[in-house]
């Protein structure tokens, strides 16, 4: 149970990975809280690439953490835990997350809103319900990308309350058959199926809506991804074994890919395919879903005593950095308009803009005392490492 700088890695770029998506989604024509005058479908293959496991990887690295912090601390560790990520998420809600409601209204709601951020800043911490278009009402306040945060909470309490209340034995029996099931072709097969049995299932009968109470299809996905990556923590043999398994796995992790963007752009809404079709798309869907995740993983257990200075300090980071991005973008789109840039110049300004005001917001954050724990940090900075 030795720190697992692979895992470390893999949680950075996923991060990474999720800055890029969400400035995508100003230029795709899929549904977000701002768009871009040129919005449009060109971009939406390269979406596809990133949109199946992004984040059921996170989920997973976040499993195989929680392991490691509960095998670190047990006497405390739920206060702990809770207070490291409910304090972040009702901050985030109460100020992070407002100015993204604000710009959704003023680009979104019907005749505008001219009112300004603070009169509407009022009007969301009171949970005004008046901001409604001709398909439904925005709710506020609301935690928009921090549903994560919310979810990783409820997945922990749950994961704490079986630790406590299942007898050892049983938890013992339970981790034995895993390892076997995983073992072999297992490793590529039952995660596959799982995930392909709860996106045939559930997808259509319950849409995703980050609302927590009634987002099923997300829980079925999610929740085993997270208790999996806990149990994989434990696991010494699996992680040689997804070594031997990353390029089968990053294959069928392409060939999949390469269906679903096919697919994506040879149907529309006015041109449905066949339910069959549907049907079968949906489990290579899942197919893509875990194989690009064991191809990652795979790859990057070589990685596992890979240590540096620039991993030291982007590990911390990552929680200010997830909390901030999506705000950062909505603003910085919203204002960039006027300006009626190219999306092939605006796009990678607004990438490094996003980035370059994350760090400067997180070299803030972890200066000052009083801030740290409202973004996920310790109240004291660890001592520098002596090899940093």
């Amino acid at each position: 149970m030795n720190r697992r700088h692979d895992l470390d890695w893999v949680r950075v770029l996923a991060f990474g990975v999720l800055v890029l998506y969400h400035v995508g989604m100003y230029y795709v024509s899929w549904d977000w809280h701002v768009k871009s005058p040129q919005a449009g479908p060109a971009l939406e293959p390269f979406m596809l690439m990133s949109a199946p496991w992004r984040l059921g990887l996170l989920f997973l690295v976040s499993g195989a953490a929680t392991a490691f912090l509960l095998r670190k601390r047990q006497q405390g560790f739920l206060g702990s835990r809770s207070l490291r990520l409910l304090l972040p998420l009702v901050v985030g809600m109460l100020i992070v997350v407002a100015p993204q409601a604000y710009y959704e209204v003023v680009e979104q709601l019907p005749g505008g809103y001219r009112d300004g951020f603070w009169a509407f800043y009022g009007r969301y911490l009171s949970a005004d319900e008046s901001f409604c278009d001709q398909d439904d009402c925005l709710t506020v306040p609301t935690w928009n990308h921090l549903w994560f945060v919310a979810y990783l909470w409820v997945y922990t309490v749950l994961l704490w309350l079986g630790a406590k209340l299942m007898p050892a034995a049983l938890v013992e029996r339970l981790q034995t058959g895993l390892e076997r099931a995983l073992s072999g072709l297992g490793l590529i097969v039952w995660p596959f199926a799982l995930l392909a049995v709860a996106r045939v299932a559930l997808v259509t009968r319950f849409e995703s809506t980050h609302a927590l109470v009634d987002d099923w299809y997300n829980h079925a996905q999610y929740l085993p991804l997270f208790l999996l990556g806990f149990a994989m923590a434990r696991m010494d043999a699996i992680w040689p074994a997804l070594w031997r398994s990353r390029w089968v796995a990053l294959a069928l992790a392409l060939a999949s890919y390469v269906a679903i963007a096919t697919y994506f752009t040879s149907f529309s809404e006015a041109n449905p395919p066949p339910q069959a079709l549907r049907i079968a798309m949906r489990t290579v869907w899942a197919l893509n879903q875990w194989c690009a995740m064991a191809a990652i993983l795979g790859f990057a257990w070589r990685f596992r005593e890979a240590d540096s200075a620039a991993l030291r300090y982007l590990v911390p980071a990552v929680f200010p950095i997830y909390i901030l991005h999506q705000t950062i973008i909505v603003a910085l789109a919203h204002h960039l308009k006027p300006a009626a840039i190219t999306p092939m110049i605006e796009g990678p300004l607004l990438v490094i803009a996003t980035f370059a005001l994350c760090f400067a917001g997180y070299e803030l954050i972890r200066r000052v005392a009083l801030l740290r724990p409202l973004f996920g940090l310790p109240w004291k900075a660890a001592k520098p490492d002596a090899r940093a």
